[in-house]
């Protein structure tokens, strides 16, 4: 049964390819599609837990090739997105498929940021290309070599504060990030000229996202260009919701990350489509650990919903979500409560 439920996974960057390539469509199959992201959110909200432990039966090769699958998938979908923009021009259902495309690429970068902790070349380089289908390449260096060291300290740009909304966090992380990212790829270089440059990770990035940006624009015009941006903007505005939630107001007790360092959710629909985003605490405990093996600990945070849905209450509804946050750091003794759960 746990086999079927990994596959669920493969719903939204499937449903979304058949739907770019099926079409132009007309309002009514628009409504269906943004209805199907409703439904998504719903049962995100709703839905049963998972809290299991991993599933060991199955071996790492399945988990593996889904991964290999979903790549392909992730990269025809942003690809399709401008050919479907092209043929209708600026229409409602264009703009439902950028919205669409939007959010499959926001599972994407999830997809990415599994990539690029594995070893494989193949994979780390899919996980990069990916990251520059939505202009965001430096990701790649901000996260490994800044974020996991950096996690829930004032020093990273990632972490949101205690009382923090996403807004003002999205302001102040974006340009942040991307500065660390350069700032970490010259010292690896050594850059002392220009010329050191053509060694340089995020640069090399921000040339194939750009470029192939610039591609779109000069084969297809203008609209499938602003299409393309589009769903890069509205991905990286749900990449940046994610780091939100995963950190907010945790401030760590010593050097060593723990688990309760980032929030969790158990919710079953986060665990199989998100690609065990739920249980990242274990992640950032163990930042080497594939994602099927990733576990959830009694002492971190939970968040009230799943990812999907907790993510999108941050960005478009913090009011709701924030006093929930508090409450459960107050629960848990973390965040600014830490230093009366240590006194008690």
């Amino acid at each position: 049964m746990r086999v079927l439920l990994h596959l669920l996974t493969f719903l939204l960057p499937a449903g979304t390819l058949l739907f770019l390539v099926t079409g132009p469509h007309g309002v009514g199959m628009s409504l269906v599609g943004l209805a199907v992201i409703a439904g998504l959110l719903a049962a995100d909200t709703l839905g049963p837990p998972e809290v299991r432990d991993p599933d060991g039966s199955l071996p790492p090769a399945f988990f593996d090739g889904i991964l290999a699958v979903l790549t392909v998938l992730h990269l025809a979908v942003i690809a399709a997105l401008p050919v479907y923009v092209a043929a209708t021009g600026p229409t409602f259902p264009a703009l439902v498929a950028t919205f669409l495309v939007g959010n499959t690429s926001a599972q994407g970068i999830v997809l990415a940021h599994e990539l690029v902790h594995r070893r494989s070349p193949w994979f780390r380089q899919s996980g990069r290309l990916l990251l520059s289908g939505v202009l965001y390449e430096h990701f790649t260096t901000e996260h490994l070599r800044g974020h996991h060291k950096r996690v829930a300290t004032p020093d990273d740009p990632a972490t949101a504060r205690y009382g923090e909304r996403f807004w003002p966090f999205f302001v102040r992380t974006v340009p942040a990030q991307l500065r660390s990212a350069w700032d970490l790829e010259c010292r690896r270089i050594g850059a002392t000229r220009w010329t050191d440059h053509r060694h340089n990770r995020v640069l090399h990035g921000l040339v194939v996202g750009w470029g192939a940006a610039g591609l779109v624009g000069v084969a297809l015009g203008p609209w499938a260009l602003l299409a393309h941006l589009g769903q890069a903007a509205f991905a990286v505005v749900m990449l940046e919701g994610v780091n939100f939630v995963e950190h907010w107001g945790l401030q760590r007790a010593g050097k060593r990350v723990q688990p309760e360092d980032s929030w969790d959710s158990a919710g079953g629909l986060t665990y199989y489509m998100l690609i065990g985003l739920a249980r990242h605490g274990d992640h950032h405990a163990h930042a080497a650990r594939p994602w099927q093996d990733l576990r959830l600990f009694a002492e971190t945070p939970r968040m009230p919903w799943g990812y999907m849905a907790t993510t999108y209450a941050a960005v478009f509804a913090g009011p709701l979500l924030l006093p929930r946050l508090d409450a459960e750091l107050r629960a848990k003794g973390l965040g600014p409560y830490r230093l009366e759960r240590q006194a008690a």
